[in-house]
């Protein structure tokens, strides 16, 4: 299986510190976010890495170069003119996360999580499935949630009463895909990988679990302080 983290957001809501250091090379204990996963990662025997990048991500190719003192192999797609949101950069990424157009899952991770889940423990995605994602309880920035789990089936929150809602997780940012996902997607365009998830969840083509282990996602400078505290 390969694996791609998304390191090419801005960053804004990380302001100031993202004004000269991108927001995977922000540190927690010490180390670099992005390479807190790297390690879990090669961990679990998941050599083949890419990453995206677009701001500062210069530096973050500088740091990591290619994989090799990190025990893995790291490959880069560059969005030269701008960040391509989460589903336009995965788009742009495909050529290098498919061998031989094969339909075979690979991992996706948001650069700006935290988490101490072992990537070892992510379920087996079923054949009749195009993603899985991991959902963990619903943070104080996001307390209405992004989809309901309720008996191991996943839904859209949109197709629920606001005033019965209950059951409700937020998406951690880890997960697998089929590239089958993007299959007809155009590349190199701007796009946002959360209504493409919803609409595939409508479709009964998305699986869930809840997220076993402590997560943080590292959206602003508190967050971050908060972590390392």
């Amino acid at each position: 299986m390969k694996a791609m983290i998304l390191a090419a957001g801005r960053g804004e809501r990380m302001r100031p510190l993202t004004d000269h250091c991108p927001k995977p090379l922000l540190k927690v204990a010490g180390i670099p976010l992005i390479e807190h996963h790297i390690n879990k990662l090669a961990q679990c025997g998941i050599t083949d890495i890419i990453i995206n990048y677009a701001w500062l991500g210069e530096m973050i190719v500088d740091y990591l170069g290619d994989g090799k003192k990190f025990g893995v192999n790291i490959s880069y797609s560059a969005e030269n003119n701008g960040a391509l949101e989460t589903a336009g950069g995965i788009i742009q990424a495909l050529p290098l996360l498919s061998k031989n157009n094969d339909n075979e899952p690979f991992m996706l991770i948001n650069g700006d999580i935290f988490t101490d889940f072992s990537f070892a423990d992510m379920p087996i995605l079923a054949k009749d499935q195009l993603a899985h994602i991991c959902l963990v309880n619903n943070p104080d920035h996001n307390i209405k949630g992004d989809f309901i789990f309720d008996n191991n089936q996943l839904t859209n929150i949109e197709n629920q009463s606001q005033s019965t809602l209950k059951n409700t997780y937020t998406f951690s940012g880890l997960s697998l895909f089929r590239t089958d996902f993007f299959k007809g997607e155009n590349a190199a365009q701007i796009s946002k990988l959360g209504p493409m998830l919803k609409k595939a969840v409508g479709d009964s083509k998305v699986s869930a679990s809840i997220l076993d282990g402590t997560w943080t996602d590292v959206g602003t400078p508190e967050r971050l302080a908060y972590l390392n505290r």
